[in-house]
């Protein structure tokens, strides 16, 4: 729990330094995006590898070896001295990271008999939840107060206190079976895959969308994606169970799980930007916003849960998804004067719909499948919220400086933001279609 919190504060944390970044290496939206961008890419790949990382080394040793790449990471990010110093950070952050939470369940699982699980997860889950929620409003008054580099130090102590007590607890044993080759084809097809994706908005908003850097760039998107899910179907162990999805039920739950990642991530990235560009808020202010939503958000995991038990959950996936596309059609038509009780409930109703999502569309993913496919399903849907994560922070970062430039600066800069967050609602509008199909279709076998 304490390395998982070390690496949840970094995904969120470094939002609220964004304006900052901007003014001190003279970028825009379309390249500092990658800060955020390339965190959430490496978390989406390194995720897929955890299982064979346990497996080969042992928990004790992945998890020593994640918490001190976390480490030298955090410190480069502390010392950057241009953008592609501190996105390389970010990177490398963002690669540990997505290794530490799956190891965080396996490890969760191993210690705690059935009958404990539930309680165990429940206090995990909540302090899992509160980190990101905590994180701006501390990640805010360190960027007033010293400074941006100040942030990349807090998960120091954290990393420090996680690295002797994984050696001292975690078990070192590895299954007596042989040691799986590793999907290095994979991963490869994966990353090249998720970097020409993601760089595909960023190549047309420059270049424009029929240059032949763009048309070369989708086309290099098409080919490694096609090659990637051609290679999952031949691989004797897939990093994506690509063969799950026949199943209508779980295809709905990974689109909700997309759009939910765009939603979470991409509206972090926004929100801090927005009241510190537009409403002139500072950097503590900023992150103070964000506290109470979050607060909200762990609050509201728990009622979603129970909800879930008691409804269909396509039923609750749908509730949540129009809470946050009224909360972003809201933010929508925010201004300067907008008051900041008024966009922190804004921003609450938002968060209250994000929560009830998470349990019900874990429940109806899984349940739409057999038994034996629990455990990838999860990692699948896992997989769909990071990317979905990664995607909405590069779309709506160069969505953001397209309308910048058409708008000009000054008070017009509030109509960029309106479109952007018009995207999130349209996003989740669409994404409420497929939700009614969460667990109401039955796996398929061909």
């Amino acid at each position: 729990m304490v390395g998982t919190i070390s690496t949840i504060l970094a995904a969120t944390i470094v939002n609220v330094a964004f304006p900052a970044l901007l003014r001190e290496f003279h970028v825009g939206h379309d390249s500092l995006q990658w800060v955020a961008t390339g965190f959430l890419a490496a978390t989406t790949t390194t995720m897929l590898a955890t299982a064979w990382l346990v497996d080969s080394f042992g928990q004790r040793n992945t998890f020593v070896v994640t918490m001190a790449v976390f480490l030298a990471a955090s410190l480069l990010g502390a010392s950057s001295w241009n953008i592609e110093s501190l996105i390389a950070a970010r990177v490398l952050q963002g690669a540990a990271a997505g290794v530490m939470q799956p190891l965080a369940m396996i490890a969760v699982f191993e210690v705690f008999p059935v009958e404990q699980r539930g309680r165990a997860m429940g206090v995990f889950g909540f302090g899992v939840v509160l980190a990101p929620a905590v994180g701006p409003a501390v990640g805010g008054l360190l960027t007033q107060a010293f400074g941006w580099r100040a942030i990349f130090l807090l998960s120091l102590p954290f990393c420090v206190a996680a690295l002797p007590l994984g050696w001292r607890w975690l078990s070192s044993a590895t299954p007596a079976r042989p040691r799986q080759r590793f999907d290095w084809i994979g991963v490869m097809l994966l990353a090249g895959a998720l970097l020409s994706l993601l760089n595909l908005p960023v190549v047309a908003h420059r270049k424009g969308w029929f240059s032949a850097l763009a048309l070369g760039d989708a086309i290099a998107t098409l080919a490694l994606s096609s090659a990637f899910i051609a290679w999952q179907f031949r691989a004797r162990v897939p990093l994506l169970p690509v063969r799950q999805f026949s199943s209508r039920g779980f295809r709905a739950a990974l689109m909700v799980a997309v759009a939910y990642g765009l939603g979470l991530f991409g509206t972090t990235y926004l929100v801090p930007v927005f009241v510190q560009d537009i409403a002139g808020y500072g950097p503590a202010r900023a992150g103070n916003l964000l506290l109470a939503p979050g607060f909200a958000l762990a609050l509201a995991i728990a009622l979603g849960g129970r909800l879930t038990d008691r409804a269909p959950p396509r039923h609750v996936v749908v509730g949540g998804l129009a809470c946050f596309a009224l909360s972003s059609l809201l933010l929508a038509f925010a201004s300067a004067q907008t008051a900041f009780w008024l966009l922190a409930v804004w921003l609450t109703i938002g968060r209250i719909g994000l929560g009830f999502i998470i349990p019900a569309l874990n429940v109806g993913a899984v349940e739409s499948l057999p038994p034996q496919y629990l455990g990838q399903a999860s990692a699948a849907v896992n997989f769909a919220r990071q990317l979905g994560g990664a995607v909405g922070v590069n779309l709506l970062a160069v969505v953001l400086d397209w309308r910048l430039s058409v708008y000009g600066s000054g008070a017009a800069a509030t109509l960029a933001f309106r479109d952007c967050f018009l995207v999130v609602t349209v996003a989740f509008a669409a994404a409420a279609i497929p939700a009614t199909s969460v667990r109401k279709h039955t796996w398929v076998r061909s």
